[in-house]
């Protein structure tokens, strides 16, 4: 069964009486290079299990299959269920959780199905939960690797530098992963076609943090979540919106330009070594002023 043709696909669902759900971003492929790009992109392999998130009728989770030596997929609508029995039957590596990924304890998920193998993630994820799945799957701290596909200008935001559309989530996901932007995949590879492009997007889990400080991670990201409090202003000023209570708007700027920073920089344009050295600059002087 091809589960890219569009004919299969739509006698498929018309047997199992599915409809599709705009609400759970619901968009099918009909491109197989897509699933099978993808897979091998992902890097699974005979040793390793992987996690698929939103498999939808298949495709993809066929190609996982084919590869990797354990695949569990999680399907949140109940309705794909009885379809997935049709279109996964022969494939004996396979296991499906019904629930939200969301809700889940992915650890356990993963102790429970991928029996000890080294664990990552594949999948074409809706564009509505790519920030808050891709922040569990990071914080669940059980994946070396990240495949997902995601809306194209999410996907750059997360890999690029610097710049205009740089932000606290393209820094946390620098941080803990190596965010690597593989392909485009146009609108017309999917049944119903979104209307945005999307990219595949790798991020590869690292094992010791990129930069070095003594502040505490969780000070350090309340540092990098304050330097974007106030889009299209000044450092000094987002920082003040958060530190104000603690340190003067003159001394936000001397710790700033104490870190070898302009007095007018903005938080899109500091990299992870710079937002190091501010965080490291900010704690010790809050305990000075403590």
């Amino acid at each position: 069964m091809n589960l890219c043709d569009e004919r299969t696909i739509r006698a498929l669902l018309q047997r199992h009486g599915f409809h599709f759900s705009k609400s759970m971003g619901q968009n099918f492929l009909i491109a197989d290079w897509v699933p099978r790009e993808i897979a091998a992109a992902s890097g699974a392999d005979a040793e390793t299990g992987v996690l698929e998130i939103g498999p939808g009728i298949g495709p993809l989770t066929r190609e996982l299959c084919a590869v990797a030596g354990k695949v569990v997929a999680v399907e949140v609508d109940a309705s794909l269920l009885p379809v997935l029995g049709e279109t996964m039957a022969d494939c004996d590596n396979f296991a499906l959780v019904q629930g939200d990924v969301l809700q889940l304890d992915l650890p356990q998920l993963v102790r429970q199905h991928l029996e000890g193998r080294p664990a990552m993630v594949c999948a074409n994820l809706p564009y509505n939960i790519t920030t808050p799945v891709l922040t569990a799957l990071v914080e669940a701290k059980c994946f070396t690797c990240i495949t997902v596909m995601i809306q194209r200008e999410v996907a750059r935001r997360i890999a690029g530098g610097p710049g205009s559309d740089y932000g606290a989530f393209s820094v946390f996901m620098q941080y803990y992963t190596q965010p690597e932007l593989l392909f485009d995949v146009p609108a017309s590879c999917f049944l119903p076609a979104p209307k945005v492009t999307s990219s595949v997007l790798r991020c590869t889990v690292r094992r010791e943090p990129p930069v070095a400080f003594s502040c505490g991670e969780a000070f350090f990201f309340k540092t990098v979540r304050a330097a974007f409090a106030l889009r299209r202003k000044t450092l000094a000023n987002s920082l003040a919106s958060v530190f104000g209570g603690q340190l003067t708007k003159e001394r936000l700027t001397a710790v700033i330009t104490g870190c070898g920073l302009r007095e007018t920089v903005r938080g899109e344009q500091l990299d992870l070594a710079a937002f190091a050295r501010l965080a490291d600059g900010l704690f010790a002087e809050i305990s000075g002023a403590g």
